[in-house]
C-alpha cells in the first residue's frame, strides 16, 4: 500500500477507499488493514479525518514526530532519525552550544550534583527547508564527553550518543506537551507572522541503565507539529 500511495496511485489530499474495500483489495483482514493504516499515519503518509475516512497527506513536512511523536512502546527517536526514515531533508542551525555548570533545577531533573558539568545546546531545525522547531538540549557531560567537541550543525545528537563508550541509548522517556503563544524571539526564529501558537514539548530521556540522559525542551510551530498516541486499557 505504501508503494502504491508513493508511486502515484493517489494524489495529495485524495480520500482513500474504505477499510473494507482496502482489505479486499490487499487480501487481508480488516483488523490487519486498520493496523497498516495506523502505521502509515504514524509515518506521516496519510491522515485520518473523523467520520470522513483516510486521506493522503498534503504536506509531509506538517507531520513530524517527534513530530508525530512516539506512541507507547515505540523507540525513543531523534529528529534526524525520524526525518531520514521518511525521506525528509534535515537542516540544523546551532544557535548556541557549550559546556557549563548545571543549575539546581537541571541537576534535580538529570539526577546529577548541582554544578556538575552538562552540555547545553540550542538549535533551530528545518525539514525540507521549512523551519519547524527550536530545541534546547541539556545532557550530563560525563555520560558522553564527545558532546563538547562535536559539530551539531552536521552531526546527529542521538547518533553521537550511540557512538559513546559505553553507548548511550535513549531507552524510555517522559514526555509532555502544552500549547501557548510564542514570545517575540520565538516568533522571529520560527518565522511566525500571525497568531499561530507554539507547542512546547518537554522530554526527559533515560538510558538503558535508567539514568537520565537528556532533558529537552522543543518549541514547535503549532501548524507543523502533530502529537499522536495510542491509548490502551
Amino acid at each position: 500500500m505504501r508503494q502504491d500511495l508513493t508511486e502515484g496511485a493517489a494524489r495529495p489530499g485524495d480520500r482513500l477507499p474504505s477499510e473494507r474495500v482496502l482489505a479486499e483489495r490487499y487480501e487481508v483482514s480488516r483488523v490487519t488493514m486498520r493496523s497498516a493504516l495506523n502505521r502509515l499515519a504514524d509515518e506521516g503518509l496519510i491522515v485520518s479525518a473523523p467520520a470522513r475516512g483516510w486521506f493522503l497527506q498534503e504536506d509531509r513536512s506538517a507531520d513530524h514526530p517527534a513530530l508525530s511523536r512516539p506512541t507507547a512502546g515505540r523507540t525513543v527517536q531523534g529528529f534526524a532519525d525520524y526525518a531520514l526514515r521518511h525521506g525528509l531533508a534535515v537542516r540544523t542551525r546551532v544557535l548556541e552550544a557549550g559546556v557549563r555548570a548545571a543549575t539546581i533545577a537541571e541537576a534535580e531533573e538529570l539526577r546529577i550534583a548541582p554544578g556538575a558539568l552538562l552540555f547545553a545546546m540550542r538549535r533551530l531545525r528545518f525539514l525540507d527547508d521549512l523551519v519547524v522547531v527550536v530545541e534546547h538540549n541539556r545532557l550530563p557531560l560525563a555520560l558522553c564527553p564527545a558532546l563538547a567537541h562535536t559539530d551539531f550543525g552536521r552531526a546527529s545528537l542521538y547518533a553521537t550518543l550511540r557512538e559513546a563508550e559505553p553507548p548511550q541509548v535513549p531507552h524510555v522517556a517522559d514526555y509532555s506537551v502544552e500549547a501557548r503563544q510564542p514570545d517575540a524571539r520565538e516568533k522571529e526564529l520560527l518565522e511566525i507572522e500571525d497568531v499561530t501558537p507554539v507547542l512546547v514539548a518537554t522530554q526527559l530521556a533515560f538510558n538503558q541503565e535508567a539514568r537520565p540522559l537528556e532533558l529537552t525542551v522543543a518549541i514547535y510551530r503549532g501548524d507543523r507539529y502533530r502529537f499522536r498516541a495510542s491509548i490502551t486499557d
